[in-house]
């Protein structure tokens, strides 16, 4: 579940609290899956934009998520890595990992630099989240 976009490592926390899995358990397996794709996408990303581009059915996709880019990479302007951070650590609707490497992507971030920065994002992000989906819940009720 915390592959997918929209999804991350939030969504996976919220499931693994809610199934009774174990917080250590979930939190690792749900950073490694939301951080996985990651590389991929900063590698990748613009090649696979180009390449969809050139047909007129996925050319929209395309725009679309250049645009949603565009948007992000306003919020997170002259601060950068700062702002990259900030974007994919606020678990928000449209924020994360995968928008966050998108944003850089666009950004023609250079990967070295953008990876830690976003894996650091997820861990804040998991923190967060675990704070809401294990911590708060246990507090007012209780589980098995």
């Amino acid at each position: 579940m915390s592959m997918l976009p929209i999804l991350e490592l939030r969504g996976g926390l919220v499931f693994s609290s809610i199934h009774g899995i174990p917080f250590w358990e979930a939190f690792i397996v749900c950073f490694l899956g939301n951080i996985l794709p990651i590389p991929f996408i900063l590698l990748f990303l613009r090649k696979v934009f180009a390449l969809l581009k050139g047909y007129r059915h996925t050319a929209k996709l395309v725009l679309w998520l250049e645009g949603k880019a565009d948007k992000a990479k306003r919020k997170i302007g002259k601060y950068e890595l700062l702002g990259l951070y900030l974007f994919v650590a606020i678990p928000l609707p449209g924020t994360g990992a995968w928008t966050g490497a998108l944003v850089a992507a666009v950004f023609d971030m250079q990967i070295k630099r953008a990876l830690p920065i976003i894996g650091l994002g997820v861990v804040s992000a998991g923190v967060i989240m675990s704070v809401v989906s294990y911590l708060i819940p246990g507090m007012f009720f209780a589980y098995r």
